[in-house]
């Protein structure tokens, strides 16, 4: 399976904001972003204005980094939300807020996506009682998705239970500490979607 192995925080400098992909790093002082807020290479402080392509460019690049997402794949969620009716850019971050890595990422059961992309790789997690191994699988309203009970006595899992309610759970999601169980009422829409991207770039981006 084909994933980015480069340095993660590299990717936050050149979008010029934080992306959250190294969990707790990214709250603490040692994010690199912190101290070089500017893109990385040797021109990184002295780049000239973005163009108006330049800026629907970075604005996909942004939002396939944020999901871990490669190009080919983001490419065809693009087309098939561009399918569906509604929206084009809201029907995509729908269908990027459903896939299992980010939902364990959601609900707490894991500190990055990355995190949590490996958790589900490795099999410890149920959706409706069958064990899913394919972090881009993606959710149904009134799925229940679970850590395996094989699992549940490792430490990343004892420690999400312990920690439980530190982390805001968006609305469509309900969790169960206890049982390391999550409940999806519902398929997100924009409003409760905190992904500060702007989807009508991409849209635009991909139009041209």
């Amino acid at each position: 399976m084909a994933r980015y192995t480069g340095p993660d925080c590299k990717r936050c400098r050149r979008e010029k904001t934080k992306l959250f992909l190294k969990g707790s790093k990214c709250d603490s002082p040692k994010c690199p972003i912190e101290n070089r807020p500017y893109p990385p290479g040797e021109h990184g402080r002295g780049r000239s204005k973005d163009s108006e392509y330049l800026l629907q460019m970075r604005e996909k690049q942004k939002c396939a980094r944020i999901y871990g997402v490669l190009e080919k794949q983001f490419r065809g969620y693009y087309e098939e939300a561009s399918g569906k009716s509604g929206r084009t850019g809201e029907n995509l971050l729908r269908i990027l807020e459903s896939r299992l890595d980010n939902v364990v990422y959601r609900s707490g059961f894991a500190a990055s996506r990355d995190q949590a992309r490996q958790f589900v790789r490795h099999g410890h997690f149920l959706v409706n009682g069958k064990r899913v191994d394919i972090p881009s699988y993606r959710v149904s309203e009134n799925d229940i998705v679970e850590v395996a009970e094989k699992s549940r006595e490792l430490d990343p899992f004892l420690i999400a239970r312990a920690v439980a309610g530190e982390k805001t759970v968006p609305a469509w999601l309900e969790v169960l500490p206890s049982r390391l169980r999550v409940l999806v009422h519902s398929l997100p829409v924009r409003q409760v979607i905190d992904t500060q991207v702007q989807e009508q770039l991409i849209v635009e981006f991909y139009s041209k």
